[in-house]
C-alpha cells in the first residue's frame, strides 16, 4: 500500500500556513480570477507566487496552481503570464481542464495535473491525457471499485506521464460536494448570469426550494427543502479502503474555508494517513477524528459515491452544522521574544482562563489551545473584558495582523 499524498486547500496565507503547520504534503491555490474559487475566497495575486513557493519548499511541500476554469480567447494572455510566473517562481504544477491551458503549461515545461472538471471515468481517457499530464483527478461519481480497476491497469500496462513516472491518480477526500456531475453546473449561470465554470458560483443550489404544479399552482410538500444541497464528503472512516484503491493523492476541498478549518481537517487526515502506514488505524481513532471534524464547518457528512450508493444524501438545513464556532475577541499588538509573551487588545467579548482560544494570521496560520495563564493590564487575573490589554505566554510570534478568538459550543438544529 503506497503512501498517500495529503493535498490541502489554501485560499489565503493564513490557510496556507495552517496547512503547512499541520502536515500537508502539498497545497493547491488560485491566483486572481482563473480558478474555480475566483469569487468564493480571497485569492492570491501574481506577486504572491514567490512567497508561496518559498514557504512550501522550506517544508518540502509541493505547490499546485489551479487554472481549471473555462478559458476564453481574451484569457489566453493572462494564462501565459500566470504560467510563466509560476515557472519562474518554481511552483510545482498547474491544475488544468482546458486544452489551451494544458498546451501553454507544456510550452513552459510545467508539470500538468488534470482537473476533475474533465470528468475522467475510464482507462482509455487516462491513456489519452497521459500524453500531457502526470497526475489526474478522477470523476467524483466513481466508486472505489472503479477507481481501483483504473489504478491497477495503470500499473499493469505501465501507463506513464511526460515525466516518465507512472500516472498518479487523485481523488477528493473531504469537503463540499456539488449537486452537479463533477462540479459542471449551469444553475448559477442560468439564474444570475454568473458562471460556476468560471469560478463565480452563486451557490443557489444551497437554498430552500418548493415544487409547484404549473397547472393548479399547488405546492408539493417535500421531506427535505434542501433537495439540491448535498452533505459534505468524508472518507476518514473508510480511509483504509481508499488507500487500497491505489490512489496517490487525497485532495481536501476548502479554499473558501477559514484557516482553523484547514488546520483541523488536515491534522485529522494527517494522523489518519500516518496511522494507516504504521498499522494503528482503528475504529476508536475514527470516532475521535469524526468528533474533531464535526467541530469545524460542515453540512453533515456522507461517503459520496465511493462505496456504491446510488443516491446522494442531502443537507437538512442551510449553513454549517459545526459543533463549535469562533467568537472574535481582539487583535495582536506586540510580541516579546525574550520572554515569549504575546500582547493583545480586547475589542469585543470577554475572555477567561480555561477558554479554548484561536489565534490566526497570515504568518501565524491557525493556532488553537487552552488559555491557562494571562495578565490583564499587567496583573494576574482570570478574566479580561473589552478595552483590556492582555498578555499570554506563547512559543510563537504575534503580529499586529493576528486576530484572537475564543472557541465556543455551537447549537446545531437537529
Amino acid at each position: 500500500m503506497q503512501k498517500i499524498e495529503l493535498m490541502a486547500p489554501a485560499g489565503n496565507f493564513e490557510s496556507l500556513q495552517a496547512a503547512l503547520d499541520n502536515g500537508a504534503d502539498s497545497i493547491y491555490f488560485g491566483v486572481e480570477q482563473l480558478n474555480m474559487r475566483a469569487r468564493a475566497s480571497i485569492n492570491f495575486t501574481l506577486d504572491d507566487l514567490e512567497e508561496i513557493a518559498q514557504r512550501c519548499k522550506a517544508k518540502n511541500v509541493r505547490t499546485y496552481l489551479t487554472l481549471n476554469t473555462i478559458i476564453y480567447d481574451h484569457d489566453l494572455s493572462i494564462v501565459k503570464t500566470l504560467v510563466k510566473k509560476a515557472k519562474e517562481s518554481d511552483i510545482t504544477a498547474v491544475i488544468a481542464m482546458d486544452q489551451a491551458v494544458i498546451a501553454i503549461a507544456r510550452e513552459f515545461d510545467m508539470e500538468v495535473h488534470i482537473s476533475t472538471q474533465i470528468n475522467i471515468t475510464n482507462l482509455e481517457t487516462v491513456k489519452f491525457y497521459a500524453m500531457f499530464a502526470d497526475t489526474m483527478v478522477l470523476s467524483r461519481e466513481l466508486s472505489l471499485r472503479q477507481v481501483k480497476h483504473i489504478t491497477e491497469q495503470i500499473e499493469k500496462e505501465q501507463i506513464k506521464g511526460p515525466s516518465g513516472r507512472l500516472v498518479e491518480i487523485e481523488i477528493f477526500g473531504h469537503g463540499a460536494l456539488c449537486m452537479a456531475v463533477s462540479g459542471k453546473c449551469y444553475m448559477s449561470l442560468h439564474a444570475y448570469n454568473s458562471s460556476a465554470n468560471r469560478g463565480a458560483c452563486k451557490q443557489n443550489c444551497r437554498k430552500k426550494y418548493t415544487v409547484v404544479d404549473q397547472e393548479t399552482g399547488i405546492q408539493m410538500e417535500l421531506d427535505n427543502e434542501y433537495i439540491m444541497s448535498p452533505k459534505d464528503l468524508c472518507t476518514i472512516d473508510f480511509l483504509n479502503q481508499v488507500a487500497d484503491a491505489g490512489i496517490k493523492v487525497l485532495k481536501i476541498e476548502g479554499r473558501g474555508r477559514a484557516p482553523e478549518y484547514v488546520a483541523k481537517v488536515i491534522k485529522c487526515y494527517r494522523e489518519a494517513i500516518d496511522s494507516l502506514e504504521n498499522g494503528t488505524y482503528s475504529k476508536e481513532q475514527v470516532i475521535s477524528w469524526m468528533q474533531d471534524l464535526e467541530k469545524v464547518y460542515n453540512r453533515g457528512f456522507w461517503s459520496g459515491y465511493y462505496l456504491g450508493q446510488k443516491l446522494g444524501e442531502w443537507s437538512k438545513g442551510s449553513g454549517s452544522h459545526a459543533t463549535q464556532k469562533k467568537v472574535y475577541i481582539g487583535k495582536g499588538v506586540h510580541y516579546f521574544p525574550k520572554a515569549k509573551i504575546g500582547e493583545f487588545k480586547i475589542e469585543a467579548y470577554d475572555i477567561s482562563l480555561g477558554d479554548t482560544i484561536l489565534i490566526t494570521g497570515p504568518t501565524t496560520g491557525a493556532k488553537e489551545f487552552e488559555l491557562k495563564e494571562m495578565l490583564v493590564n499587567d496583573k494576574p487575573q482570570e478574566k479580561g473584558t473589552k478595552g483590556d490589554a492582555i498578555t499570554i505566554p506563547l512559543d510563537f510570534r504575534v503580529r499586529p495582523s493576528d486576530k484572537l478568538y475564543k472557541i465556543v459550543e455551537n447549537k446545531v438544529e437537529a
